[in-house]
């Protein structure tokens, strides 16, 4: 999650909706401003293939919405993140239309960077926890693991072989062989 611009006035969304599109990601937190840089080939290549699957299985089995970075969460006035991918509730069978509409994340994924490790698993995990989403996925593409967290978690679950998302149990978990992930985007 790069750097935090030092700045005694707490960000809005009015004045973070003005930022210029200079291929810089803008999030912000409890009204601090982040700023990372555009992400490594790796980096997109898990969101591409972690987005592929959760999306195939959400469309199939018909529990969620999922979407891949840019994509606005808006938390209140003075929060907005930009997960890598994000699942969000169907509405009434349909596909939110908004932000707004959703309300809710059903899983946040962020795949760790060098500029974004500190915050990922500090501001953003506590935010994720703070506002009940489910699962947050923080992968670690140099470590080959996922660490999974959950609202009232003191501690990550490390998953380094299968991890599941089931955000319905009236239908199968989707199950991810993370070894065949990172030693696809690896190149082993």
């Amino acid at each position: 999650m790069g750097m935090a611009i030092a700045n005694t006035e707490r960000w809005t969304i009015e004045r973070f909706r003005a930022l210029p599109d200079d291929r810089n990601r803008y999030e912000i937190i409890d009204g601090e401003l982040f700023v990372t840089p555009s992400p490594s080939f790796p980096h997109q290549d898990a969101v591409a293939s972690l987005f592929l699957q959760l999306r195939s299985y959400a469309v199939a089995h018909r529990v969620a919405h999922v979407l891949a970075a840019p994509a606005d969460v808006e938390y209140d006035e003075h929060t907005v993140v930009e997960p890598d991918i994000l699942a969000l509730p169907l509405r009434e069978g349909r596909k939110p239309r908004s932000w707004q509409e959703a309300g809710r994340l059903l899983l946040a994924v962020e795949v760790l960077s060098p500029s974004t490790a500190r915050a990922d698993r500090t501001v953003k995990r506590k935010l994720y926890q703070r506002q009940g989403v489910p699962q947050y996925w923080i992968v670690d593409l140099d470590a080959r693991l996922v660490e999974l967290w959950r609202p009232g978690d003191d501690r990550p679950e490390i998953v380094t072989q299968r991890l599941e998302w089931q955000p319905d149990p009236e239908h199968p978990p989707l199950a991810i062989d993370l070894a065949q992930l990172f030693s696809e985007i690896a190149g082993d």
